[in-house]
């Protein structure tokens, strides 16, 4: 199978649709909740997302010694994508679903890169 790469903004538009598609689908499957909990519940979810990274890569280093080796390093980057994707979903949730996450994941990158000294 060829890897599809996106480049410019027609990309990270269809990305950002995509992340804000998601997040109002989590929002109707909420609709009953307090908006308040609700955003809660959608912070929260990051944690356990993360969470679930660290078990991940207990598995897969075979860290826990009565389970053995329950992981690969596929499942370890599957959980890391989880914890992006619930992230920037939860971004889009406290915007009202503008479709604007992608875009400020990128100016994020940029600044942090600028900080870092990797871009003038």
């Amino acid at each position: 199978m060829k890897e599809r790469r996106e480049t410019g903004t027609a990309g990270l538009d269809d990305f950002s649709q995509g992340v804000a598609a998601l997040s109002s689908w989590i929002d109707q499957g909420n609709v009953g909740r307090h908006p308040e909990a609700a955003t809660w519940a959608r912070l929260s979810k990051i944690t356990e997302e993360a969470g679930e990274v660290v078990a991940a890569y207990i598995g897969a280093t075979g860290q826990n010694p009565r389970k053995g080796v329950t992981h690969t390093a596929s499942d370890v980057e599957e959980e890391l994508l989880d914890v992006a994707l619930t992230a920037l979903a939860a971004l889009e949730h406290l915007r009202g679903h503008d479709a604007r996450s992608g875009a400020m994941l990128a100016d994020k990158l940029s600044r942090t890169l600028e900080r870092a000294g990797l871009r003038s």
